[in-house]
């Protein structure tokens, strides 16, 4: 049976919205059909469509989707750091840089600020959360960060964020699609975890919500002042087979300092903070208690420091 609309809360407008899914067809195909789902095994969970598709997004004559794709869905090219017309390939344009001023960042230091552009959901109690895309439906940390088939003892980093907040940013095909620091702090060294390349929409979420913790993913753990330790994790999808990382390890970061980018496709970002090291936005938790995303764009707000 085809999955009711998408809908999310836009946090400017405050209103109700039905999300344009890219590829929507496709999706609902891919995901809910039986001839699909066994495309599903075939194809894209051994990346061999996302490795075609990206071939063909980086070739010149790619170029020719820019235009049709910023009609189609309303983009904002003031906002873009370079012309539309000076991008060479599709996968280009879809990494673009924006002006800095396009971004705002929250500037109070006690405040953390959505590391993406996208549909967000909050959990302040990971371990208590009721379920994230759909009620009951939930993945471990010990899942999230590579750590399942270890013994609990060895479980570092599932311990360490146990009891923590979290946070999922889901990035569609028309997002800006750069990732940024939600507060400022050092970076460590990103850790990569290898895996498939499902969808990453709700579509695809419903049925399995385990997509998250199975594709491939990096992990980045900062220490903040004030936030305490505090673990990134972007993970790929489907026509998303890079996750590409600009920042320097071993260094201090600014809040809203840029820290890598996605190829072309979905994707998502999940942001972990410790235990009562943050009290997320009240708009955002009302949302997310209803299991519908919130949109809203990097350097929004996302929660204060607690300490």
């Amino acid at each position: 049976m085809p999955s009711e609309p998408t809908r999310y809360w836009h946090r400017t407008k405050k209103t109700v919205e039905t999300e344009q899914i890219y590829g929507g067809r496709w999706l609902r195909w891919t995901y809910e059909n039986p001839v699909g789902r066994l495309a599903l095994w075939l194809v894209v969970r051994r990346a061999v469509y996302s490795h075609v598709y990206g071939w063909q997004m980086n070739k010149r004559v790619s170029s020719f989707k820019i235009l049709p794709f910023i009609v189609a869905y309303n983009l904002d090219v003031d906002e873009f750091a370079k012309s539309a017309f000076a991008f060479k390939t599709f996968n280009e344009f879809f990494c673009r840089a924006l002006k800095p001023a396009a971004r705002p960042v929250a500037p109070d230091a006690r405040v953390a600020v959505l590391p993406a552009d996208g549909r967000h959901l909050v959990f302040p109690d990971v371990d208590n959360a009721d379920g994230f895309y759909v009620k009951g439906a939930k993945f471990t940390l010990a899942e999230l960060f590579g750590e399942a088939q270890l013994p609990p003892e060895q479980q570092v980093l599932a311990s360490r964020f146990a009891g923590g907040a979290m946070l999922i940013s889901r990035l569609a095909p028309m997002d800006y699609h750069r990732f940024h620091f939600p507060v400022g702090g050092k970076a460590g060294e990103p850790q990569f975890i290898n895996g498939w390349l499902y969808s990453v929409h709700p579509v695809a979420l419903r049925r399995n919500l385990h997509h998250l913790v199975e594709n491939r993913r990096m992990v980045t753990l900062m220490e903040s002042p004030r936030f305490g330790t505090v673990a990134m994790v972007e993970i790929g999808a489907t026509a998303v087979g890079r996750i590409r990382q600009t920042f320097i390890p071993g260094r201090d970061v600014a809040k809203g300092e840029e820290k890598g980018l996605f190829a072309f496709g979905g994707s998502c970002v999940i942001t972990l903070f410790a235990r009562d090291r943050i009290r997320f936005d009240a708009d955002l938790v009302e949302q997310s208690a209803q299991h519908r995303e919130t949109y809203a764009k990097m350097g929004d707000r996302l929660g204060v420091a607690l300490h």
